[in-house]
Protein backbone atom coordinates (compact mmCIF):
# COMPACT_ATOMS: atom_id res chain seq x y z
CA UNK A 1 0.00 0.00 0.00
CA UNK A 2 1.14 3.19 -0.54
CA UNK A 3 0.57 6.91 0.34
CA UNK A 4 1.07 9.97 -1.99
CA UNK A 5 2.07 12.73 1.12
CA UNK A 6 2.75 17.00 -0.21
CA UNK A 7 6.44 17.30 0.21
CA UNK A 8 7.62 20.79 2.28
CA UNK A 9 11.28 19.45 2.22
CA UNK A 10 11.96 16.56 -0.14
CA UNK A 11 13.80 13.96 0.86
CA UNK A 12 14.31 9.83 1.65
CA UNK A 13 13.92 8.19 4.59
CA UNK A 14 12.84 4.61 6.07
CA UNK A 15 12.43 3.61 9.75
CA UNK A 16 9.94 2.62 13.00
CA UNK A 17 6.70 5.69 13.11
CA UNK A 18 6.48 7.51 16.63
CA UNK A 19 3.05 8.80 16.27
CA UNK A 20 2.25 11.65 19.05
CA UNK A 21 -1.17 11.26 20.38
CA UNK A 22 -1.09 15.10 21.03
CA UNK A 23 -0.69 18.21 19.74
CA UNK A 24 2.50 19.63 20.67
CA UNK A 25 5.15 22.74 20.19
CA UNK A 26 8.93 21.41 19.81
CA UNK A 27 9.96 24.74 21.45
CA UNK A 28 9.43 23.93 25.18
CA UNK A 29 8.13 20.04 24.00
CA UNK A 30 11.15 18.86 22.63
CA UNK A 31 14.46 18.65 24.51
CA UNK A 32 17.28 19.76 22.06
CA UNK A 33 20.16 17.83 23.86
CA UNK A 34 18.13 14.37 24.57
CA UNK A 35 15.41 14.12 21.54
CA UNK A 36 12.96 13.53 24.04
CA UNK A 37 9.66 14.41 24.42
CA UNK A 38 9.18 16.97 27.53
CA UNK A 39 6.05 18.54 27.64
CA UNK A 40 4.33 17.73 31.18
CA UNK A 41 1.25 15.62 30.72
CA UNK A 42 2.26 14.82 26.92
CA UNK A 43 1.05 11.02 26.30
CA UNK A 44 4.71 10.34 25.10
CA UNK A 45 6.33 12.33 27.28
CA UNK A 46 9.81 11.08 27.81
CA UNK A 47 9.46 9.06 24.48
CA UNK A 48 12.74 9.91 22.36
CA UNK A 49 12.31 11.20 18.58
CA UNK A 50 15.96 10.33 17.47
CA UNK A 51 15.86 8.49 14.06
CA UNK A 52 12.00 8.27 13.77
CA UNK A 53 9.65 8.97 11.05
CA UNK A 54 7.71 11.29 13.52
CA UNK A 55 4.09 11.11 12.76
CA UNK A 56 2.89 14.72 14.09
CA UNK A 57 -0.76 15.07 13.28
CA UNK A 58 -1.04 18.52 15.11
CA UNK A 59 1.35 21.33 16.18
CA UNK A 60 0.81 23.85 18.94
CA UNK A 61 2.96 26.94 16.99
CA UNK A 62 6.08 28.51 17.91
CA UNK A 63 8.32 30.24 15.91
CA UNK A 64 11.10 28.55 17.40
CA UNK A 65 10.32 25.20 17.20
CA UNK A 66 12.65 25.15 13.57
CA UNK A 67 15.73 26.24 16.07
CA UNK A 68 14.57 23.32 18.04
CA UNK A 69 14.89 21.48 15.18
CA UNK A 70 18.05 22.93 13.68
CA UNK A 71 19.32 22.06 17.30
CA UNK A 72 18.62 18.25 16.88
CA UNK A 73 19.89 17.74 13.11
CA UNK A 74 23.21 19.63 14.41
CA UNK A 75 22.97 17.38 17.21
CA UNK A 76 22.62 14.18 15.49
CA UNK A 77 18.67 13.61 16.96
CA UNK A 78 16.85 14.63 14.78
CA UNK A 79 13.68 12.43 13.40
CA UNK A 80 14.23 10.29 10.46
CA UNK A 81 11.23 12.06 8.65
CA UNK A 82 8.34 14.16 9.89
CA UNK A 83 4.96 13.78 8.40
CA UNK A 84 3.04 16.26 9.83
CA UNK A 85 -1.34 16.28 9.71
CA UNK A 86 -1.26 20.12 8.55
CA UNK A 87 0.67 22.40 6.70
CA UNK A 88 3.66 24.03 8.47
CA UNK A 89 5.63 26.65 7.63
CA UNK A 90 8.27 26.98 10.52
CA UNK A 91 9.85 23.46 11.10
CA UNK A 92 10.98 23.22 7.76
CA UNK A 93 12.51 26.39 7.99
CA UNK A 94 15.05 24.25 10.68
CA UNK A 95 15.80 21.99 7.17
CA UNK A 96 16.41 24.44 5.37
CA UNK A 97 18.60 26.02 7.04
CA UNK A 98 20.45 22.67 7.97
CA UNK A 99 20.54 22.28 4.12
CA UNK A 100 22.76 25.56 3.71
CA UNK A 101 24.88 24.59 6.33
CA UNK A 102 25.75 21.43 5.13
CA UNK A 103 24.35 19.37 7.40
CA UNK A 104 21.91 16.16 6.99
CA UNK A 105 18.00 16.97 6.24
CA UNK A 106 15.57 15.52 6.62
CA UNK A 107 12.32 15.05 4.87
CA UNK A 108 9.04 16.91 5.77
CA UNK A 109 5.74 16.36 4.38
CA UNK A 110 2.40 17.26 4.82
CA UNK A 111 -0.55 14.21 4.77
CA UNK A 112 -4.13 15.25 6.31
CA UNK A 113 -5.48 12.29 8.87
CA UNK A 114 -2.28 10.07 7.93
CA UNK A 115 -3.10 6.46 9.07
CA UNK A 116 0.39 5.50 10.66
CA UNK A 117 0.85 4.01 13.96
CA UNK A 118 3.54 3.91 16.21
CA UNK A 119 6.14 1.08 15.47
CA UNK A 120 4.76 0.59 11.78
CA UNK A 121 7.41 0.54 9.74
CA UNK A 122 7.67 2.84 6.55
CA UNK A 123 9.87 3.90 3.70
CA UNK A 124 9.39 7.81 1.85
CA UNK A 125 10.65 8.07 -1.92
CA UNK A 126 11.63 11.78 -3.36
CA UNK A 127 8.07 13.38 -4.34
CA UNK A 128 6.25 12.52 -1.05
CA UNK A 129 5.81 8.67 -2.01
CA UNK A 130 5.38 6.88 1.19
CA UNK A 131 4.95 3.37 1.49
CA UNK A 132 4.66 0.38 3.92
CA UNK A 133 8.52 -1.49 4.69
Amino acid sequence: MTWKAQPLCDGEAEGEVLRLDAPISFWGGIDPQTARVTLAGHPQFGTSIADKILVVPELIGSSSSSAVLLELIYQGRAPSALILGARDAILPVGVLVAEQMGWSTLPVLQLPEAPFATDQKLRIAKGGTISAA
